[in-house]
């Protein structure tokens, strides 16, 4: 009797112990959480409490030379809803579907899908949004946003680039400077009930978006729209596919104007031009297919497409083999209408040859066979040591995206035939920013400017960000030849091959091709 007693006294003590160890640990447990993690769980309990917007900032802008304003922004909104707000779902689909002009069905998923926040759909027009607003529908929001909107509409679109559903940049200096552009997006914190439902009057967390910064160009749009329909002619006259044109401050390296017709409406992006889409009339295009056309569409070919020069390109002989002194101004070439260079006839433009002729004719006669013997002059060596001084092996480093390189031979592949078709601009590609660039250089005195299109990035209250200056790449050729180079050009076009662009009263200097 006395033994049972006894094990019964020390089991009630062992319990005792046990649940006095337990509660200590407990009481320790919720003196850690109350004391050293009091603060985080705080803030976790807010957090399931509380919902997230996004205020958009705004993009910032992109003027001209002028200021006059390029690229810029429409007030936008975008509508969303709350699952666990709407009061009347039927109400709210009818109204959706109708203002918004979409399908009921896919309106009706999205209400209907139990989640925090499902957006139906962005870019609405501020009339539309205001009166979605005047329903007063549980549930929905109306959110403040931006569209890009472009003034000249496609004026140099694939230089400007546009944005896209996401007013983030998708090609040209809209991608190219986005981090500068986007800005910072704001926040509003609201309470919400346990259920989901935000608690009105409470007091809300907003943090202010800040405004992107805005661009200042180069480019001058008086000279990009004379540009674009001088292209537009030539491109008539000729019946071409399509048309580059760049005009350069060869002083600075600026670009005035950079033109590829056609053109694309940049307020319309995804639409093909008629002449494009006029190919596949009737045919279903594939995904694929059709974003190979978009992307045909929006290519910038004056920094994206590579091209054999020309004859455009025998005055970057003519300086090379000067600088290096293989050739004087006074040497004299005979030119029967063509040259042998192994075992191939090469031939001169003009059939029955230029006969007698001295070096600066020979430039203003754009002759075949003088070229291809000045260019055996200065063989495959210093023609490399030249065309890498003029940034032919080099990417300009425009501040464009999509920028290509030129294709060259190896030089161990320079053989006789190579060389003399090199020298009249044959046989090897360039894209055209590289060719203006290297004639740049002839222009200014003998330096290769890094080509400029940005000049200035300043805040939304007009401070600068930051400023980009005029830089010089290398010398290329000395001043007196730069000085030999543009009197002989000169007299390209008041007596030679380019008369047709003589302007009388202007001293203008040029090369045809």
């Amino acid at each position: 009797m006395s033994r049972s007693r006894t094990y019964n006294r020390r089991n009630i003590f062992i319990v005792a112990v046990v649940v006095m160890l337990v509660g200590a640990v407990l009481t320790l447990r919720l003196g850690y959480l109350m004391i050293f993690k009091s603060e985080e769980y705080a803030a976790k309990a807010k957090a399931l409490h509380e919902r997230e917007r996004v205020i958009k900032a705004k993009r910032g802008s992109i003027y001209d030379a002028n200021g006059v304003l390029l690229a810029t922004n429409k007030p936008v909104c975008t509508i969303s809803v709350i699952h666990a707000q709407i009061t009347d779902p039927e109400r709210v689909i009818q109204v959706l579907t109708q203002e918004l002009g979409l399908k009921e069905e896919w309106v009706r998923k999205r209400v209907e899908k139990v989640s925090s926040i499902e957006r139906i759909k962005s870019n609405v027009d501020k009339e539309i949004a205001d009166r979605i607003r005047e329903y007063d529908l549980d549930g929905v929001m109306v959110d403040e946003d931006y569209k890009r909107y472009y003034p000249y509409g496609s004026l140099a679109s694939k230089v400007l680039g546009f944005t896209g559903s996401d007013n983030q940049g998708v090609i040209g200096l809209e991608v190219k400077y986005e981090k500068y552009l986007k800005g910072i997006d704001g926040r509003i914190l609201t309470l919400t009930t346990a259920y989901g439902v935000e608690i009105k009057n409470a007091a809300e967390d907003r943090i202010e978006p800040q405004a992107g910064s805005d661009l200042y160009l180069s480019l001058d749009i008086n000279i990009q729209k004379y540009a674009e329909q001088a292209a537009l002619k030539v491109r008539e006259q000729k019946n071409a596919k399509s048309v580059k044109l760049i005009v350069m401050n060869p002083q600075n390296g600026e670009l005035y104007a950079m033109v590829n017709v056609p053109e694309f409406n940049l307020n319309d992006p995804y639409t093909l031009l008629d002449e494009i889409a006029d190919d596949y009339e009737g045919q279903e295009l594939s995904p694929a297919k059709l974003n190979e056309l978009l992307n045909g569409m929006w290519r910038n070919a004056c920094i994206s497409d590579t091209y054999e020069p020309g004859s455009a390109f025998k005055i970057i002989t003519a300086a090379a083999a000067l600088e290096a002194g293989v050739v004087k101004l006074n040497d004299s070439f005979f030119c029967p209408g063509y040259k042998k260079v192994e075992d191939r006839i090469i031939r001169c433009h003009k059939k029955g040859g230029h006969g007698s002729q001295n070096f600066i004719d020979g430039i203003k006669n754009s002759c075949n066979p003088v070229f291809m013997e000045i260019g055996a002059r200065l063989g495959p060596e210093k023609t490399y040591f030249y065309y890498n001084k003029f940034g032919l092996f080099d990417k300009t480093g425009v501040d464009l995206p999509g920028e290509a390189n030129s294709i060259m031979h190896k030089i161990e592949n320079i053989k006789p035939v190579e060389l003399a078709t090199m020298s009249f601009g044959q046989s090897f590609q360039i894209t055209p920013l590289q060719l203006i660039n290297a004639y740049g250089a002839l222009a200014n005195g003998g330096n290769l400017m890094k080509p400029l299109i940005v000049k200035e990035i300043r805040d939304s209250e007009g401070n600068i960000v930051k400023k980009y200056e005029p830089e010089v790449v290398r010398k290329v050729i000395s001043k007196e030849t730069s000085e030999k180079i543009r009197d002989i050009l000169e007299g390209v076009v008041s007596t030679g091959t380019g008369k047709n662009a003589y302007i009388s009263g202007y001293r203008v200097a040029g090369k045809t091709g």
